[in-house]
């Protein structure tokens, strides 16, 4: 775990943490190897602007990159396990909320989190998500929707994500 004083840290329960460890070890290593490997053989076949399989390799090169500065940056400040049930919403917690009148059930945190559970996940710092952030159960709050329109939100429930 690093230090939290600056920069808020994600939740991950240590699956999430472990399944995204494993990714980019893959993507660092072998995932890195079999994209060299496609580029340096469209690269012998010749000619590089008419090359279809040399562009894609690249255009795939890019996006792995990507992923390992995203993986590694989601990595750095990490806090694994879950939060402590105290009915204070934060990231990892599953929250319980009458949003503009109609009930709602969802994971404030981000979607590595989730994994493979079908549960609605809100960031942290999208509109709902930084409204409620902070709050404790039976607080009111409200926030305003990119349509300009103002959403009432009362907290119910709020429990750690158990996975």
């Amino acid at each position: 775990m690093t230090d939290t004083s600056t920069t808020a840290a994600t939740w991950l329960t240590q699956e999430a943490y472990d399944r995204l460890s494993a990714e980019l070890a893959h993507l660092e290593g072998a995932g890195r190897d079999e994209i060299v490997g496609r580029i340096t053989a469209a690269r012998d076949e010749g000619d590089l602007k008419e090359n279809g399989g040399y562009h894609a390799a690249r255009e795939e090169q890019g996006k792995a990159e990507a992923r390992i500065r995203e993986l590694k940056e989601k990595l750095r400040n990490v806090r694994i396990g879950t939060p402590p049930d105290d009915g204070v919403v934060e990231q990892g917690m599953v929250v319980t909320a009458l949003v503009a009148g109609d009930e709602m059930r969802f994971l404030l945190g981000s979607r590595e989190i989730a994994g493979s559970s079908d549960i609605d996940v809100f960031s942290p710092t999208s509109p709902l998500g930084a409204a409620i952030n902070g709050r404790k159960v039976g607080d009111s709050t409200s926030y305003e929707a990119p349509n300009g329109r103002t959403i009432a939100v009362e907290i119910r429930a709020a429990s750690p994500f158990e996975g």
